[in-house]
């Protein structure tokens, strides 16, 4: 962990908050992780997937275990901090290593450290709540790669509407792209990704005998996708009750 987060996470237990922080896999963390044994391990199932970077594959399931941990003790003694080691970890899914198996089972890790009482929050629940971090995360970086990549200017009123209207627009695409592909790709794509294939379509309008008709490209791919959202947002409202 750098320096400055152990300031950050210094003022946040003095202020009475639990921090809850990534660590990099520095000596001191790979040496903690391999005192786990084996038992401790506990199975894991997320109800969304989590996309593993180094394999770029999507994981549903995991295991976690924990260890009592001390942060930043290269620095004084007074500025360092117990707390938990939550660790992940998940099956090696590295396609190198499908053609030649390994005698044991390998996995990547990856860990956290929390200061939240154990009686608050078990190992599974601590891991499930951290991994929250990272689902914001890819929303900031949804927003920045978008309208936020014009901010900020020099207008406080301008920014704040501007953000406004980017939050508005990043959830009606999100929504749109749920609609439109509920159990397929769109369902959790990036908002740039929906972008370019349900609104920036290359389509063509025709009026004939007051009827508007909407030429599609042929052999589109998505036209399934494209139909199931015009059809659901334009669909007729309900009965009321």
């Amino acid at each position: 962990m750098r320096s400055r987060w152990g300031e950050d996470v210094g003022t946040a237990i003095k202020a009475g908050a639990d921090v809850s922080v990534s660590v990099r896999m520095n000596p001191a963390v790979k040496a903690a992780i391999t005192t786990i044994s084996e038992d401790a391990w506990t199975m894991i199932e997320y109800t969304d997937a989590v996309r593993d970077e180094a394999s770029g594959q999507w994981v549903s399931k995991a295991e976690v275990a924990e260890i009592p941990f001390t942060a930043f003790r290269s620095r004084k003694k007074a500025e360092r901090t117990t707390g938990r080691l939550v660790v992940r970890r998940i099956p090696d899914l590295n396609p190198k290593n499908l053609e030649q198996p390994t005698l044991f089972d390998t996995f990547r890790h990856h860990a956290f450290f929390t200061t939240t009482d154990p009686d608050v929050m078990d190992t599974v629940v601590a891991d499930k709540t951290h991994r929250g971090h990272a689902i914001i995360e890819q929303v900031h970086a949804d927003l920045k790669a978008g309208p936020l990549a014009h901010l900020p200017s020099g207008v406080f009123t301008a920014n704040s509407a501007w953000l406004v209207l980017a939050v508005i627009a990043f959830n009606l695409t999100r929504a749109a792209g749920v609609i439109a592909d509920q159990a397929g790709r769109l369902a959790k794509a990036t908002t740039a990704t929906i972008r370019r294939t349900l609104i920036a379509v290359p389509a063509r309008l025709a009026r004939s005998a007051r009827r508007i008709t909407l030429h599609l490209p042929q052999a589109w791919p998505w036209e399934s996708a494209f139909a199931r959202l015009f059809t659901t947002t334009h669909a007729p409202p309900s009965a009321a009750n």
